[in-house]
């Protein structure tokens, strides 16, 4: 305990895991209308948060991306619309260099962020929010997974639930997944974007990097060696996925939290569903449908989402 059964059934045309995860990501459109707010970071960098707010309202849902994606990324815009429509306020918390604009600071994002969302909380907290939910997809959930279990201490008493869906607790293991054969399709993609941020890092701080023969990567590794550790602070990469990971800390969660983690998901080997740690839980809860891809988990039509009706009720049973 806290394994939960899940209820989730995906529609019959969308079981196999690839499906489930590419058809909602090429087709699922979400429109959604924020208002933009910049705020500061203690090392002289900046985020910005993008918020859909209802007058007088003290409970708020902070929405975190996956990797390479942003608040406008039809997941996010829907887990904040579903929780507005239910009248909560709701905020997509944009990582370091994702919202459009490059950061001041030479290093980018990375799964290990938890530092981030910390400032990011104390802001909301700020406001006078007096119940706030976390949700996260994939690296926003592991980034939300790291706070929750290394920062617990920073952790204010109006953070009441949260959710990851999809999310890494082992960052490493995840990373040599994306390097099987079966998903060079996601690896290519998420690379072509990651190499052409690099490049943009790379003209805001000449001679900071050494881009010769970037477009030649093809592994995470590789990538990760040669432009995620240094830029993070880190000497190698495994350094690097050892501190991204929540794995090994998961018994710290104070928080009810769930985790969300399809068994068709084609980025999540063995490591990625911690049965152990939520057997031994009171906080971490642990589900794991059969279907659903990564950040798939599509509602009998492809405009709905199971998951955003799932972390809703979740969240509202711990409010």
């Amino acid at each position: 305990m806290p394994l939960v059964d899940s209820a989730y059934r995906a529609p019959w045309w969308l079981r196999n895991g690839h499906l489930a995860t590419i058809i909602p990501s090429a087709f699922r459109k979400i429109p959604v209308t924020y208002v933009r707010e910049r705020i500061s970071t203690p090392d002289n960098d900046f985020l910005d948060l993008d918020w859909r707010t209802a007058r007088g309202n003290e409970q708020v849902v902070i929405v975190l991306h996956g990797l390479e994606g942003h608040s406008y990324r039809h997941y996010v815009a829907g887990m904040v619309n579903y929780f507005a429509d239910q009248g909560w306020d709701a905020v997509a918390f944009n990582s370091r260099s994702c919202s459009g604009t490059m950061n001041r600071q030479p290093r980018l994002y990375s799964h290990a962020d938890a530092p981030d969302l910390a400032v990011a909380v104390a802001h909301v907290v700020q406001k006078g929010y007096k119940q706030i939910a976390l949700v996260g997809f994939s690296m926003g959930g592991a980034i939300i997974l790291n706070y929750l279990s290394k920062l617990t201490e920073q952790v204010p008493a109006a953070v009441m639930a949260a959710a990851a869906l999809s999310a890494p607790v082992d960052v490493g293991a995840s990373a040599r997944a994306l390097a099987r054969r079966q998903n060079s399709f996601y690896r290519r993609r998420f690379l072509k974007k990651m190499i052409a941020r690099v490049k943009r890092k790379a003209a805001q701080f000449p001679g900071l990097l050494d881009t010769t023969d970037i477009d030649k990567i093809t592994t995470f590794d590789e990538y990760d060696r040669r432009f995620t550790a240094p830029l993070q602070g880190y000497h190698t990469p495994a350094e690097f996925y050892k501190d991204a990971s929540s794995l090994h800390h998961l018994s710290n969660i104070l928080v009810p939290t769930l985790l969300l983690i399809a068994h068709n998901d084609p980025f999540m080997p063995p490591a990625c569903y911690p049965y152990e740690q939520a057997q031994a839980s009171e906080s971490l809860f642990l589900e794991t449908p059969q279907h659903g891809g990564h950040v798939g988990f599509t509602a009998t039509r492809l405009a709905d989402s199971w998951a955003e009706e799932r972390v809703f009720a979740f969240v509202n049973a711990h409010s």
